[in-house]
């Protein structure tokens, strides 16, 4: 795509046009928001999830707004009755109610004022007339009929307030459906609530119907109501949801029993509305399984895609979502093609996988705000590809920066070594998040155990406890025989104080168990990773982008990884120079490029022989 800056590019107007990557998604809400049916978004934080629900909102066909009024009940006012009107109509009531009362007050006004002139200067006039005592009783009746007067229309206008509605809901402003964000909302707030009154005797109470507060999921009526991490609703929550879905009307009562508002329930108040919920895999298992139901069987369930295709297409997309964060913030500069191309390249990292895009747009966003933040202090007219590279490195996640001080401490302990040989030990890799750390691992033989086991510590997951059980399985396949004087083979992963989880480091501890074993030494200048099946095959991992800038920070000069992963590698021309990269197999490649060259040849050798044996068999 030609351009020079993304002021160049055309943002769409619309908010369902600016979704980038989710085409699946967005098929799915505009036949949500046509038929009126729920939608379950099921995928990782920043993907896109809370946008959908806007772009929802915006094409749901803006028909039949109500607003809604609750008037008191005289029959019981405990029981405020609910008023549906078409949209304008509820605040036309409520001022035309309020002028009339304005316009009794200012009569009583002028009424009391001409009253108090009276009882003002009729005194003086009987006292000319009848003397100081007749004036003296004509000035006190005349105070207390003032008072009596102002008590009695005190009261009057109370009781006309007690009968003036109040409007819940005003949709006169509205120029699209409704879209509320009920996320982390409580009881009361989603589902309406009365509120507490101190005053509830003597004539000082406010009436019931004025404490009434309604619900996001009115506010929502004939619009969207959106919730995100949904399974952290409590069950009652849930089922209340639940019921306002399939009655589309709720009634409004406190939500705490020790409130005055729990004596006061009202009618039924409208709350027809599309539910957009959102929330992670673990969603599913902490859902209200009727409240799931209920969106399953009227509506649709999405999960979130993480990747794109890397494809000219998509690219134009990106560049797009560029443009729309530019004028989204309004603060910083445009992006330059080179900049563009820049955040395409980290996009291609957080993904990967080999030809993909990453979909995580939130923290793409964060990096763009941080490289127009630096242009914007250099007072630089576009934001160029330097900025864009400080910024992805000022731009880092706690689990980047953990793995920089992990990082920082072992290279002062010299806890990873990355020279010279040594038996038994290899320098595995893993990842913190989306950060790669190195990993040492260190392997011993012990004689004298009652049964041959790998016995391995460093707080293992379950899945790396299976690793090592994999592991174990080849080491007694080709080395058997050496251990048959029932040798315990120990296996520490050094510093893993937060636990291991994954099967990427399987091809290391083979490496390192071998090494100890057969007394071969290992070079200290290679790292590794990669899964190993119980034939001896390295199998992909993720993460190797991050695992071999890990390498690179620790000043190692070589690194392994399987070959399936060779296309997953997004790095910068100046990394490539600073690491040799080798791509396995078997385990086999791995030993011939991590072995000592001049003591490891009968081991690889052995375990030529033994494959080339077994691979003989297999054909018979």
């Amino acid at each position: 795509m030609d351009f020079k800056n993304t002021s160049e590019l055309e943002v769409p107007s619309k908010l369902v046009d600016k979704i980038i990557g989710q085409s699946r998604a967005v098929s799915i809400i505009k036949k949500a928001a046509k038929q009126g049916r729920h939608v379950l978004l099921i995928g990782e934080p920043g993907t896109g999830k809370s946008m959908l629900g806007q772009a929802l909102a915006e094409i749901v066909p803006r028909q039949n707004l109500q607003d809604i009024l609750v008037i008191p009940n005289l029959k019981d006012e405990n029981t405020p009755k609910i008023r549906s009107l078409p949209s304008g109509r509820g605040q036309e009531i409520v001022m035309r109610s309020k002028q009339r009362a304005d316009i009794v007050n200012r009569r009583q006004s002028i009424v009391f004022f001409i009253l108090a002139i009276a009882a003002a200067f009729l005194p003086w006039w009987i006292r000319s007339n009848y003397g100081d005592i007749m004036a003296a009783a004509s000035l006190i009746s005349g105070m207390m009929f003032l008072l009596l007067y102002g008590v009695m229309t005190s009261m009057g206008a109370k009781r006309k307030r007690i009968l003036e509605p109040k409007l819940l809901i005003d949709t006169q402003k509205n120029n699209l459906a409704p879209f509320i964000d009920a996320t982390g909302a409580h009881a009361g707030a989603l589902l309406g609530d009365v509120r507490h009154d101190p005053f509830q005797s003597g004539g000082l109470g406010t009436p019931a119907h004025m404490r009434v507060e309604p619900g996001m999921i009115h506010r929502a009526n004939q619009g969207v109501l959106f919730i995100d991490e949904v399974a952290t609703l409590n069950p009652t929550t849930q089922q209340d949801l639940l019921t306002a879905m399939q009655e589309r009307k709720y009634s409004i009562t406190g939500q705490s029993e020790r409130s005055a508002g729990a004596m006061v329930r009202t009618e039924p108040v409208p709350c027809k509305f599309i539910l957009v919920a959102a929330g992670n895999t673990d969603t599913i298992q902490k859902m209200h399984p009727a409240l799931r139901s209920r969106v399953r069987g009227y509506g649709y369930e999405v999960v979130m895609d993480n990747f794109i295709d890397d494809t000219a297409t998509n690219r134009k997309n990106y560049y797009q979502f560029v443009a729309q964060e530019v004028l989204k913030d309004g603060k910083i500069p445009h992006f330059n093609k080179k900049a563009c191309e820049e955040i395409i390249r980290i996009a291609r990292r957080m993904a990967g996988r080999k030809n993909k895009l990453t979909l995580k747009f939130r923290e793409l966003g964060g990096i763009i705000r941080g490289a127009g933040d630096l242009a914007t202090e250099e007072k630089s007219k576009y934001v160029e590809l330097k900025h864009v590279r400080a910024a992805s490195k000022i731009s880092k996640t706690l689990e980047q920066q953990l793995a920089d001080k992990h990082i920082e401490h072992i290279s002062d302990y010299r806890i990873v070594r990355s020279k010279g040989t040594e038996v038994g030990r290899v320098n595995g890799l893993a990842v913190i998040g989306d950060s790669g750390i190195v990993l040492p691992i260190e392997s011993e033989v012990a004689k004298g155990g009652k049964k041959r086991e790998i016995i391995a510590t460093g707080k293992l997951g379950k899945i790396a406890k299976e690793a090592i059980d994999n592991v174990s399985a080849i080491i007694m396949k080709h080395f058997g025989e050496d251990i048959k004087d029932k040798y315990d083979l120990y296996v520490q992963f050094i510093q893993t104080h937060e636990g291991i989880e994954g099967d990427s480091a399987s091809v290391s501890v083979a490496s390192s168990i071998i090494s100890a074993l057969k007394e071969v030494p290992l070079r200290q200048d290679v790292a590794m990773t990669g899964s190993l099946s119980v034939r001896g095959e390295v199998l992909p991992v993720g993460g190797v982008t991050p695992k071999i800038e890990a390498a690179i920070e620790a000043g190692l000069k070589e690194v392994i990884i399987p070959k399936q992963n060779k296309k997953d590698i997004v790095l910068s021309p100046a990394d490539l120079r600073k690491i040799k990269i080798h791509f396995a197999d078997n385990l086999v490649d791995v030993l011939e490029i991590s072995l000592d060259k001049r003591k490891g040849k009968k081991v690889i050798q052995a375990l030529k022989s033994n494959g080339a044996k077994s691979r003989k068999t297999k054909k018979n």
